[in-house]
């Protein structure tokens, strides 16, 4: 497969209204705009981090807005989905620990240039339901099927699955590396990464991303604290999963996305690092033509010293449009033409 760089931009410069920001998403609108969304605010996991959005309208991008700051307490990991009906759907959480944060919800009706008021995702919920960070895909069937993790002392993967277009949710069993010794946890304490102080060594997989191969046939990639990304497979529609296990591809225990275009081959994004907390340079994209078996030759976006991380992928006839975060100082646009 070959990619064909078409725009390569930063949605925003140094004159911004906040120091950090990071975990972005994006979403196509259906007169070829884009919307992105990310959180920031003075440093991750501070009190004042906050959802905020830009649209790319005729290439140009708008001045970043909040798009959601209801509380006094750190906001994380937007996600967007399109219900089938048009409506625009805004996931993300709040909370200050992370094995308490929970998950809200709003729409938009106008392509998100006004949002409904926010509501939690699953009432009463504490660790985080719905995606986790990256997006929902829908199964052949009309499933929702949602990537989650949980990080409460240990790390744990699960799907949330709604039959009725988010109204409600069903939990599957997590998943675990289940021959990872859970007893020894460590803290970090030589990454230069800026990364939570909630960050620790052996603790697991999360932030899964999802693929459906065939009708019922589920597949994720899960980023873990194991030097590679690892992989889990249902038979049943998300219901139940095997056991994480690793695959070939590296992994520095930093976020991931995958993507299946329409004629079935898998693009992923990420950083081919093999050490747990290790540097988030490169950031690549590899292609797999046999559901994930085997992976093409990289394809570089970023190689230079600093932090590009965090993609988002998306996809739309033989295009992908991707987000990431660009040194922690912006978050990076591109769109890609593959062939």
């Amino acid at each position: 497969m070959e990619f064909t760089p078409v725009v390569k931009e930063l949605i925003f410069d140094t004159n911004k209204p906040f120091a950090s920001c990071h975990a972005s998403h994006l979403t196509l609108l259906p007169n070829g705009d884009i919307l992105a969304a990310w959180f920031a605010g003075s440093e991750e996991g501070a009190d004042d981090i906050s959802i905020w959005g830009s649209r790319r309208e005729g290439g140009i991008w708008t001045k970043p807005v909040q798009l959601a700051d209801e509380v006094n307490e750190p906001h994380w990991n937007p996600v967007f989905h399109r219900k089938a009906d048009g409506e625009l759907v805004l996931f993300y959480k709040v909370g200050r620990l992370l094995k308490e944060w929970y998950t809200m919800v709003k729409t938009s009706r106008d392509e998100g240039r006004s949002w409904s008021a926010p509501v939690e995702l699953v009432a009463g919920d504490r660790g985080g339901r719905g995606p986790v960070r990256n997006k929902l895909i829908v199964l052949k069937d009309g499933t929702w099927l949602a990537p989650a993790s949980t990080e409460d002392g240990i790390w744990q993967s699960f799907a949330d699955r709604s039959e009725d277009e988010g109204k409600s949710w069903t939990k599957s069993g997590d998943i675990r590396i289940e021959e990872l010794d859970y007893g020894n946890i460590q803290e970090v304490t030589d990454s230069d990464i800026p990364v939570s102080k909630q960050s620790f060594i052996g603790r697991g997989v999360i932030q899964p991303t999802l693929w459906e191969s065939e009708p019922g046939k589920v597949h994720m990639l899960l980023r873990s604290t194991e030097g590679f990304i690892y992989r889990s497979d249902s038979d049943d529609g998300g219901r139940s999963w095997c056991g994480a296990y690793p695959t070939s591809l590296p992994n520095n225990n930093s976020g991931i996305d995958v993507v299946k275009l329409d004629n079935g081959t898998l693009v992923l994004a990420f950083n081919p690092v093999g050490d747990n907390w290790g540097p988030r340079s490169p950031l690549v994209l590899r292609a797999s033509e046999d559901n994930g078996l085997t992976w093409g030759s990289e394809f570089v976006l970023e190689n230079e010293a600093g932090e590009y991380s965090y993609p988002a992928i998306i996809a739309e006839g033989n295009n992908l449009y991707m987000t990431y975060t660009w040194k922690r100082e912006s978050i990076a646009f591109r769109q890609i033409s593959v062939g």
